[in-house]
């Protein structure tokens, strides 16, 4: 905690954990590395009801908040609407602040900026039209789109965490300059490779099983469809298929899964949180499936590469751009048919498969403290330009 109330930076988002998603394990690398290195890192999000944050080495400002309909476990607020934070966040002097949505925190951390006359930067890491189109009538997703990009243009850097997602805030409309800025993986080690066969007989794998994982928010969005589809059209494979996490269209795969006759070789994990059980299941699989047309830059696709495993994503899907196909992953047609017949010609070429999962962790790969370095240099030199002291460090 703070010896006083001093910040050297706020890091503001819709969701944190015990809510898990990309943006979530974001801000918490964020916040344990620039607590290691700066000392004084304060993050501001809506209160999960329950949740204790007393333990972290960092502080959580939270606000109150109510349930997102159809969407559990996230939840929403408005800062501005509760004293007690208010009372709080005044209290605290900030040299920089970090917005990673747009929504109501990114507009407390706007709040914030202009108070304090302190530089915001703001991340803009998810489709969200894609979100509200599911929701809202299209007058009301185009009205939302722009108080989205709106919120953006009052930042003083905004950034996107692969290249490729900046077609798609230019789609929304932002016209301003736009800096790449990479996510990283807290999950990037030297493996021995005994660690891979122990992991397997851990998540109790069968010795010639093809194991197959996906990992992320069980949402229709992400194409789950399509993968539980094309398994359906290998009866005589050998392989095991995990799927790990939550989310409204849970109930309804698992219905899927059954109604294909794929009970016995399909395992739902529900959220893993426990780093090292994930650890585990990405060490254990031959392939990681995400065949998303949601996701923009998919923090997953990373952390399997971290445990040399390749993933099997969307040809033509703005998550996708970080693969060539046949070298450090593979790309398949929104199709059953053809994922099903890539999986069965990969199965048949497993050391194809380690080559290219070899070369993932090569290549698409970065520690979390390397990324946070560099995040905190674009500060200081943001900082600089505006006349301000560069950060502290420890």
């Amino acid at each position: 905690m703070f010896s006083s109330e001093k910040a050297n930076v706020g890091l503001f988002c819709d969701c944190f954990p015990p809510v898990m998603d990309g943006v979530s394990v974001c801000m918490q690398n964020y916040a344990e590395w620039m607590q290691k290195k700066t000392g004084r890192v304060c993050v501001v999000t809506p209160n999960v009801p329950g949740t204790d944050y007393g333990s972290l080495p960092y502080k959580v400002l939270d606000y109150f908040s109510v349930p997102v309909p159809r969407r559990h476990p996230y939840v929403t607020g408005i800062a501005e609407l509760d004293p007690a934070y208010l009372a709080r966040i005044s209290r605290i002097g900030f040299r920089i602040v970090h917005a990673h949505c747009p929504f109501t925190s990114g507009h407390a951390a706007l709040r914030v900026a202009r108070l304090q006359k302190i530089p915001l930067v703001a991340t803009f890491h998810s489709k969200y039209r894609d979100d509200f189109e599911r929701v809202l009538p299209r007058p009301a997703v185009d009205l939302v789109l722009k108080v989205i990009i709106d919120f953006y243009e009052k930042a003083d850097l905004v950034w996107v965490p692969q290249a490729s997602v900046i077609d798609v805030i230019r789609e929304y409309g932002y016209k301003g300059e736009v800096e790449v800025m990479d996510n990283g993986s807290d999950l990037v080690a030297d493996y021995p490779e005994s660690f891979f066969a122990e992991a397997r007989e851990r998540v109790g794998v069968a010795p010639g099983e093809f194991v197959l994982l996906f990992v992320g928010q069980h949402i229709w969005e992400k194409n789950p469809r399509l993968v539980i589809e094309a398994l359906s059209l290998l009866p005589d494979l050998p392989f095991r298929m995990f799927f790990a996490g939550n989310g409204y269209a849970a109930h309804a795969m698992r219905q899927l899964v059954s109604e294909k006759g794929l009970d016995s070789k399909v395992t739902f994990l529900g959220t893993v949180m426990d780093r090292k059980v994930l650890t585990d299941y990405y060490a254990a699989a031959d392939l990681f499936l995400f065949p998303s047309l949601y996701d923009n830059a998919p923090l997953v696709v990373r952390e399997a590469a971290a445990l040399h495993t390749a993933s099997v994503m969307a040809r033509g899907a703005t998550a996708s751009a970080i693969l060539t196909d046949g070298y450090n992953g593979f790309l398949t047609d929104n199709d059953p048919q053809v994922l099903a017949s890539l999986l069965r010609r990969l199965a048949s070429e497993p050391e194809l498969v380690r080559r290219t999962g070899d070369n993932a962790s090569r290549t698409i790969v970065r520690s979390w403290e390397d990324c946070v370095d560099e995040v905190l240099r674009r500060y200081d030199d943001l900082l600089r330009s505006r006349g301000l002291p560069p950060l502290d460090r420890i």
